[in-house]
């Protein structure tokens, strides 16, 4: 059985902060598409109930484009994208990875995902398992 803990992590400024519970052994999904490439986020998605909102959440605002299902949510101080809720998971999070505090993870796998052809692609993820 996986090591499962509860990781640290945040916004550049340390207005928001977060806690994620996950296994020492995670797979991240590196997206092509347009605010994936430009931010460089790595995902790591979990569901509601491996998430908490430590700190910021009167600071984050809410963007959102085209289906405007994604809610990507920034501090509005620093600009930092560490989580948002995802188009493919609605009932979970998205965290960066970059955004983790420490990276003291046993193994980090990092699969592309192809958000360039969202409909193709997200049709292949696994669902979220609490």
């Amino acid at each position: 059985m996986a090591e499962i803990s509860w990781k640290k992590g945040g916004c550049h400024c340390g207005a928001v902060a977060f806690e994620v519970q996950t296994a020492e052994e995670i797979e991240l999904l590196e997206c092509n598409c347009s605010i994936c490439c430009m931010t460089g986020f790595l995902h790591l998605i979990v569901p509601k109930s491996q998430f908490r909102l430590v700190r910021g959440e009167g600071i984050l605002t809410t963007y959102t484009f085209a289906t405007h299902s994604a809610k990507h949510l920034f501090c509005s101080c620093c600009g930092i994208k560490s989580f948002y809720v995802p188009r493919s998971h609605p009932d979970g999070f998205s965290v960066n990875y970059r955004c983790l505090e420490g990276f003291d993870f046993t193994s980090v796998i990092t699969t592309p995902f192809d958000g360039r052809h969202w409909g193709k692609s997200a049709a292949k993820l696994k669902p979220l398992e609490s």
